[in-house]
């Protein structure tokens, strides 16, 4: 028997004024997965997960939630049905502290005490922070903050873009540790990561997209190795 798709593209296309950036990309996120959407720099990774999260309007195709066709339907309310991004630099604001952080999270109607109970018992140290100014924090636990904004809110769907970025391994690796854990509690999680072996670990599936259009998708392992090989030259 086929599981439905949580979360599915099917022939969208989407760009910027005249430029069409997203070419017919076919996308599938299965309740409880965790796919891997990998490529380089300007494949178009970014793109899609805006318009997974209500962001950026799609042109042509179908973007679907559970079945139901929801182009055209708003971040805040994508939001609301359980879908919760966290952009490329994290969408911290980094002139309010850790608790007003977490306050901004209570638009989608979850309540400011539980959006702070989840973030301090998953990361205690923003508790010892919680008045401290988030730009002022290293960017591992800006990360956290951001992870601990979006938990809070309960998500069905979690889109990640470039956990890794400007972070040292180590961080790296706990961060997505603690992605592998929600994958683990039945969050269905797309990250977009141009370093492949960050989220290998934990992946079920990936999807290779270059150029505006997603070429592959299979086993993360192997579609690593094409992405190092065929791609970019050798593995790094």
């Amino acid at each position: 028997m086929s599981v439905e798709p949580l979360l599915e593209l099917s022939g969208v296309r989407a760009g910027y004024g005249a430029i069409e950036v997203l070419h017919g990309v076919d996308l599938v996120l299965e309740p409880g997965a965790v796919v891997a959407l990998l490529g380089p720099n300007g494949g178009g990774k970014t793109t899609t997960l805006r318009v997974c999260s209500g962001i950026h309007p799609v042109s042509s195709g179908e973007f679907r939630l559970a079945g139901r066709v929801v182009n055209g339907v708003s971040a805040v309310e994508l939001a609301r049905l359980g879908v919760c991004s966290i952009p490329e630099g994290r969408g911290i604001f980094p002139n309010l502290t850790v608790r007003e952080n977490l306050w901004i999270g209570t638009g989608t109607g979850v309540p400011l005490a539980e959006l702070e109970e989840v973030a301090y018992t998953r990361f205690p140290v923003l508790g010892e922070r919680r008045s401290q100014l988030a730009g002022s924090m290293s960017g591992g636990e800006q990360q956290m903050l951001a992870l601990s904004r979006a938990l809070g809110t309960h998500p069905t769907v979690l889109l990640l873009d470039e956990l890794s970025m400007g972070l040292a391994p180590r961080i790296v690796s706990r961060i997505y540790d603690i992605v592998g854990e929600l994958a683990a509690e039945g969050v269905s999680i797309l990250v977009a990561e141009q370093f492949a072996r960050a989220v290998l670990p934990i992946a079920t599936s990936a999807a290779l997209m270059l150029q505006g259009r997603v070429v592959r998708t299979g086993d993360p392992a192997e579609i690593e190795e094409e992405l190092s090989t065929t791609y970019l030259g050798g593995r790094p």
